[in-house]
């Protein structure tokens, strides 16, 4: 695949992820959501895609699209950004030198251009391979209503490529931590806290206790990472606190590693005599292990940039992504294929505009490989 064809069209990509940007579509606004998906399927319809629009309850659609009968590789990504609506007007997209700055341009539109112009490429280099093009409306949220509709794209996909960004520097990502989410609520007995203290049963005072048995879960040897983020309980400083709750992120590299946290968090047991313990949550994202049906990929990826003239690297990341529900079904996988750039979640957030001709020439030289 042409490198120097790829970079002839520049200045077109970033004119496409600028108006990308310019759509605000954070997770929670459907209506934005449904604007970037249909601009995006007006594309994929250009192209010779039969797009559609999946309705998810409570959010914006999937887009689907397909080439031919879609068996083939799926390309993943999503349409959603953490940025709340009006961002854009206090942080307009800005071009710097080679870099463009916006909301959610890095996190991960810069990712859905790089996918629309590889598939422009491989159509021009004579024809569009099968495969299928799946672009989702809540990565960002966790706890997704779609994912048996998209475990069930994975399985029937031969590879799965995701086009989330690449590590600032350009690595690819082939193994990422799983993720959870739990709330603890301790319900203790509410008394005055200077005339009836001993007939109360104090929550925050349990809640602080078990906060600690959490924290002792850390192991940075193995890579897993349990994080007491949130704390709520107590009315009035005279009132023995009756209601107290703690919000927990656990992260974990493997499958077992996640199964000992979720069990070691279940286990927990009051303290404080007269108070009760409920546990709502659990394990809600695989980690993507760096196993041989990951590796087969990123060799295959490697070789692809080297026809270019380019060297990838990988990476391991402690952050979630949709291509770890890929890699746990033993779907091979790749992840971390979207623009080079810096500032995920952050004010800084950018994109570094010469990376996007690369990645979408290095997409498109690796999907006949696969």
């Amino acid at each position: 695949m042409s490198l120097t064809a790829a970079r002839a069209r520049t200045g077109e990509m970033a004119a496409l992820l600028r108006e990308l940007v310019e759509i605000e579509s954070p997770s929670t606004s459907p209506a934005g959501v449904a604007a970037l998906a249909e601009r995006l399927a007006r594309e994929l319809l250009a192209l010779g895609l039969r797009p559609e629009l999946r309705a998810v309850r409570g959010a914006g659609p999937i887009l689907r699209a397909r080439s031919g009968s879609g068996a083939g590789v799926m390309l993943l990504g999503h349409l959603d950004t953490v940025w709340p609506l009006g961002t854009l007007a206090a942080r307009p997209v800005r071009i710097e030198g080679e870099r463009l700055f916006g909301p959610g341009a890095y996190d991960m539109k810069a990712g859905l251009v790089v996918v629309l112009h590889a598939l422009r490429l491989l159509r021009d280099a004579g024809g569009m391979p099968e495969l299928s093009v799946f672009f989702t409306p809540l990565e960002e949220t966790g706890g997704l209503p779609y994912r048996a509709v998209m475990e069930d794209e994975m399985r029937g996909a031969r590879a799965v490529l995701d086009f989330e960004p690449a590590w600032p520097g350009g690595a690819v990502k082939t193994s990422r931590k799983g993720a959870g989410g739990y709330v603890l609520t301790a319900r203790g007995k509410a008394a005055h806290a200077g005339a009836d203290l001993a007939k109360g049963a104090n929550a925050i005072l349990e809640i602080a206790r078990q906060a600690e048995r959490l924290t002792a879960l850390n192991d940075t040897a193995s890579g897993s990472s349990v994080n007491v983020g949130v704390i709520r309980g107590g009315t009035r400083p005279n009132v023995v606190p009756d209601h107290a709750e703690l919000e927990i992120d656990v992260r974990y590299r493997t499958l077992a590693e996640g199964r000992r946290l979720d069990t070691s968090v279940r286990a927990l047991t009051p303290s404080v005599p007269g108070v009760t313990l409920e546990i709502q949550g659990g394990l809600n994202c695989p980690p993507l292990e760096r196993g041989p049906h990951v590796v087969s990929v990123f060799e295959k990826a490697r070789a692809a940039a080297r026809e270019l003239g380019l060297d990838l690297q990988e990476i391991a990341t402690g952050g979630a992504s949709e291509a770890s529900f890929a890699a746990a079904l033993g779907v091979p996988t790749l992840d971390g294929l979207g623009a080079d750039g810096d500032g995920a979640h952050a004010e800084h957030e950018h994109v570094l505009i010469p990376s996007l001709p690369e990645r979408a020439a290095l997409a498109a030289g690796l999907i006949p490989k696969l």
